[in-house]
């Protein structure tokens, strides 16, 4: 007669990756209780490639008993759920001891469950049945604080590695109008040196919009470096002011380099800068930090 499902796991010899994690985790007497469960088994082939994903090592991955126990009980489901009746779960959602869902569809003799295929069903188990899938399912939740750990990080290499404010303007090539305009008004000098500043940098967008507001062609805008350099001086604050202090600064005047001050406005998570709606912000240069706008701001007339 068949063991439990951690004894069949042992056993089988086939699992060693997941029958160490259940170990670690602190799951064995949990899965050798009279359940009925249900067990998705990741092979060995889909731990490694979760490993490699995650950039971690079996060791780190052994370690993090949290991170463990929420993937891992996004396999087990608090049924006996054999191949027949998964099949007919084909386009539903099934909760997990988790407590987040999977889902299953079926594909002719393909059965997937999230971005999982079923390779190998009904391993019969005497306190549920287990299923062999070829990659390792995680749980959104993981997902979402990876992802957030992973965008942390990239930021704090950003600020790292990041140039001037005008050689992350030009890397970008999100902004050709306002490099071009930087260059022709002779700012890349000052764009480059210690700061720090604060840039509103408008989209190409914005400038069409400016340009046929002023009725104006880029090549003229950028042989008038009178109304360049005014203009663009008006995007730029003397002092760094991430995200967190311009919302600070809601419903008060900031001076510009130009001289002229702008105006900031905060309703909900809408920032304003004038009349310019701020789209993206905190994008980090070695010597100050750019938000970008949706709008040329316009300095005030005699400026």
């Amino acid at each position: 007669m068949a063991g439990t499902v951690v004894e069949v796991a042992v056993s089988s010899e086939a699992f060693p990756t997941l029958v160490a994690a259940v170990q670690a985790a602190g799951l064995v007497e949990t899965l050798s209780s009279e359940g009925p469960f249900t067990v998705l088994a990741p092979t060995e082939d889909a731990f490694a490639a979760a490993l490699a994903a995650l950039d971690i090592t079996p060791e780190a991955l052994l370690a993090d008993t949290e991170l463990l126990t929420a993937v891992l009980t996004y396999h087990v489901l608090p049924l006996e759920a054999p191949a027949e009746v998964v099949l007919s779960l084909d386009g539903q959602s099934v909760a997990t001891v988790n407590g987040a869902e999977i889902t299953i569809t079926v594909d002719g003799d393909t059965v997937m469950i999230n971005d999982a295929t079923v390779l190998t069903t009904d391993v019969a188990a005497s306190n549920g049945i287990i299923h062999v899938i070829d990659t390792v399912l995680v749980p959104p939740a993981v997902l979402e604080t990876l992802s957030s750990s992973a965008h942390e990080e990239a930021m704090a290499d950003d600020e790292m590695t990041a140039g001037t404010i005008v050689e992350v303007a030009v890397s970008s090539g999100a902004f050709p109008t306002l490099v071009a305009a930087v260059q022709a008004a002779g700012l890349v000098e000052t764009l480059s040196g210690e700061g720090p500043f604060t840039v509103l940098a408008p989209t190409e967008e914005a400038f069409a919009a400016a340009l046929a507001a002023l009725d104006m062609s880029p090549a003229d805008l950028l042989a008038d470096t009178e109304l360049l350099t005014a203009v663009l001086t008006y995007h730029v604050l003397p002092l760094e002011a991430p995200a967190a202090t311009v919302v600070s600064l809601d419903g008060q005047s900031v001076a510009t380099v130009n001289g002229a001050v702008i105006a900031i406005t905060v309703d909900g998570d809408t920032v304003m800068v004038n009349n310019a709606t701020v789209v993206a912000a905190d994008i980090p240069a070695s010597n100050g930090i750019i938000h970008v706008i949706d709008t040329v701001l316009l300095p005030p007339p005699g400026e």
